[in-house]
């Protein structure tokens, strides 16, 4: 086994570990919030290793290919950002966390907000 195949095995599998993180967080976690959490950073994460370590394996038989490289960029831009529309549309139609002790400093604008609207019409 020579080097290259050890440094892309590892990738490969650290790619997978955060992968299989993210899908059971979206499974296990208990409201939107955490889920798309879960959704943005380690499944992010995990889907870039893998695209890394079939880049790297590519790259060592001599096969460059920048359209992974692209991909990599788009995933890393993408996901986290999807990830944060969700949690926002979530909170912007009041879907309630799930734990009640949490103070929402974020409420008390959107209400200041939602008066000075109404005042102006």
């Amino acid at each position: 086994m020579s080097v290259t195949e050890v440094i892309v095995s590892i990738f490969l599998l650290i790619g997978a570990f955060f992968s299989l993180l993210g899908a059971l967080g979206l499974i296990r976690l208990p409201d939107v919030y955490n889920r798309a959490h879960a959704a943005g950073k380690s499944s992010t994460f995990g889907v870039i290793f893998l695209i890394l370590a079939t880049f790297l394996f590519f790259l060592f038989t001599g096969e460059f290919n920048a359209k992974l490289l692209l991909a990599i960029l788009f995933v890393f831009l993408t996901a986290p950002l999807s990830s944060l529309m969700v949690s926002r549309s979530a909170h912007r139609t009041d879907v309630p966390l799930y734990d009640k002790s949490i103070r929402d400093d974020l409420q008390e604008t959107h209400k200041k907000k939602e008066k000075k609207q109404q005042k102006e019409t």
